[in-house]
């Protein structure tokens, strides 16, 4: 809703709301309200795109200093089949982290998520959409 309030406000104070309506965009592509039906099985390319939007729509949700953890995109992505959503999170997450959209990082060093083992976190990077 912050996002749909910001183009209506972008709109009538006569400032650009690109931005905000792809904050709009991303979530409703996280929530499964566009892109591929929800309901049918989700294509490669489809489930790339829903998983990069939720990165970004948690993200945006949380402070800039802030991270979030693969599985809690897993889960908004995933259902109750999470677990199997997570390889494909990391592999979004590395393409997210190649183009410095976000960092992923382990005890606050950033790493490469296809080499590292155990748990880790995504924060926004450089190229995040919206920075400064």
């Amino acid at each position: 809703m912050d996002a749909r309030r910001a183009v209506g406000t972008a709109t009538r104070s006569g400032d650009d709301a690109g931005p905000a309506r792809r904050r709009v965009g991303d979530a409703k592509v996280a929530l499964g309200e566009r892109g591929e039906p929800w309901w049918e099985a989700p294509t490669t390319h489809g489930r790339h795109h829903r998983i990069a939007a939720t990165i970004r729509t948690l993200l945006r949700c949380r402070k800039p200093e802030s991270s979030i953890c693969p599985s809690d995109v897993a889960r908004a992505v995933g259902g109750q089949s999470w677990r199997s959503v997570m390889p494909v999170v990391r592999d979004v997450a590395a393409e997210l982290a190649t183009d410095g959209t976000i960092v992923v990082t382990q005890r606050d060093e950033t790493v490469d998520v296809a080499s590292a083992r155990g748990p880790v976190r995504l924060r926004r990077g450089p190229a995040f959409p919206g920075q400064p």
